[in-house]
């Protein structure tokens, strides 16, 4: 019996040795090595502490900040814990709001939001990517066109002009990947970093 359960037992450690231990330690070694950035979550840090990551989107309201894609994540209501809340951005909970092109909350909350971003800007179309949510709730990022749409409101809010948050936004596109894959984007977090680095090293008048 034990002649037949050894070669078992054998393949079975040294197998569990390979793909659990040594693989894993190699892999993880030449990540840390290679792309150390990637391989610990793409963070972002600011005067020492981490404020986000490059991966991962934030909820930007005020009118100084430039705002990134709608997020339908959701958070266990605080107040019943057998309902759920709006909790934009929750990588907990990644997904969409699962509303159908036939829903008429989906299309009211759309009217509504449309006509928000046109206060905003009334002269230029209103990019798709403003007022619609992902499928994932997490993006980090939005087309070129829509972060120069809001260019007019962070004007306004901060005394910018126009030209010199117009050239910020182009100085942070990000072609396609290889040249093929994707879509031109902005990162958000890192396109208001920029922005408030902007205000910080204007002159004062």
């Amino acid at each position: 019996m034990l002649k037949e359960i050894r070669p078992a037992l054998v393949s079975f450690a040294a197998l569990a040795c390979l793909t659990g231990l040594i693989y894993p330690l190699a892999i993880t070694g030449i990540a840390q090595t290679l792309f150390p950035a990637q391989a610990n979550g793409s963070l972002i840090e600011q005067d020492g502490r981490v404020i986000g990551s490059a991966l991962i989107g934030q909820s930007f309201t005020d009118d100084t900040y430039f705002h990134g894609r709608l997020s339908a994540t959701t958070a266990p209501d605080p107040q019943d814990s057998s309902k759920t809340a709006p909790a934009p951005y929750n990588a907990a909970a990644s997904g969409g709001s699962n509303l159908g092109p036939t829903s008429k909350a989906l299309a009211d909350r759309l009217a509504a939001d449309v006509a928000a971003a046109r206060q905003d800007n009334p002269k230029a179309p209103v990019p798709v990517d403003l007022v619609t949510t992902s499928g994932s709730g997490l993006d980090p990022e939005i087309s070129p066109e829509a972060a120069l749409f809001q260019v007019s409101r962070i004007a306004r809010a901060r005394n910018l002009p126009e030209a010199e948050l117009r050239a910020l936004v182009e100085s942070r596109i990000e072609g396609r990947d290889l040249g093929v894959f994707g879509e031109p984007r902005v990162n958000v977090l890192q396109l208001n970093l920029a922005l408030d680095r902007l205000g910080r090293n204007r002159p004062s008048t």
